[in-house]
């Protein structure tokens, strides 16, 4: 008995039973929730930019710099969205390599000021939704190799709840008419979400949120708005809304509700996780359109 006692005491003071969580920094809590639902509790999760916040127009502070020093993974999604990181990573002293969440995708392209920019919401469409969950399993499994089978089961797990998201989606849609399919929001973070579904949306800004939407742009989006009888129209947690609630008072329509695009809603909100803001997004918009 005492053999056994002393035994357990010793599995328990073991290197491994004390091994500390993977410290794991994401750019923005899209890529935090990820990184969490495959880490599970091997990990420690920080998301820079939080619930409600803003990637393109994030500023980092002395604390985030902190952080990002003493991560082991960090994941990014690249594309340009997160224009201040490489700033960050000078001052943090960070010198490990930066996992891009979007590596593999099929790049969208959009023409913004008369030039063809990259669209980086990539994660809005679940097929690539799915790359970036196998690209952040095997950074966690390069990172903790003692974990690699967790990481791969839970992100097995996981790329399979997308697929069914997916296709549910997609067979929602199918019952919408095409000509029904038209959306307002207030900039363009759906493009890879409406090529995927089938939805045009309209948007009054471009890919950023730091974009302004000129006068003639707002005049000519009003004019669509009218010919094609969108009747509602759609704020997002992360961005400004009275442009959008302008365009829609010129133009008849009438509030939709709140889109979660780029930033989960805090975990009291209707959209704290991924896999959650997906399908309040897309149950918001078929709503919609019925």
């Amino acid at each position: 008995m005492k053999l056994s006692v002393l035994t357990t005491t010793l599995f328990l003071m073991s290197p491994l039973s004390f091994a500390a969580p993977l410290k794991v920094v994401t750019s923005f809590t899209i890529l935090g929730d990820m990184a969490q639902r495959i880490g599970g509790q091997d990990v420690e999760v920080k998301s820079l930019v939080g619930p409600n916040g803003d990637p393109h127009s994030f500023e980092p502070t002395a604390q985030d710099s902190r952080s990002l020093a003493q991560a082991q993974v960090v994941i990014v999604n690249g594309l340009g969205l997160e224009g201040w990181m490489n700033r960050l990573v000078t001052a943090s002293g960070y010198n490990g390599k930066l996992t891009v969440a979007s590596q593999g995708i099929v790049r969208d392209k959009m023409e913004e000021d008369g030039k063809s920019v990259v669209d980086p919401h990539a994660w809005n469409s679940l097929v690539n939704g799915e790359i970036y969950a196998r690209n952040i399993m095997q950074a966690l499994k390069n990172a903790d190799p003692s974990h690699a089978q967790d990481y791969a089961q839970r992100g097995a797990d996981y790329i399979q709840q997308m697929e069914k998201l997916d296709s549910w989606a997609i067979e929602q849609y199918q019952t919408i008419p095409a000509s029904k399919r038209f959306v307002l929001t207030s900039h363009d973070a759906f493009g890879y979400y409406g090529k995927r579904y089938g939805v045009t949306f309209n948007a009054p800004l471009g890919l950023s949120t730091e974009s302004e939407a000129s006068a003639q742009q707002v005049g000519s989006l009003i004019r669509e708005l009218k010919q094609r009888h969108i009747t509602h129209y759609f704020t997002e947690n992360q961005t400004d809304p009275r442009l959008v609630k302008q365009i829609a008072q010129a133009s008849g329509a009438t509030p939709g509700g709140e889109l979660y695009p780029e930033a989960l809603s805090t975990q009291k909100g209707p959209a704290a996780s991924y896999l959650v803001a997906f399908r309040y997004n897309t149950q918001q918009l078929l709503s919609s359109m019925r």
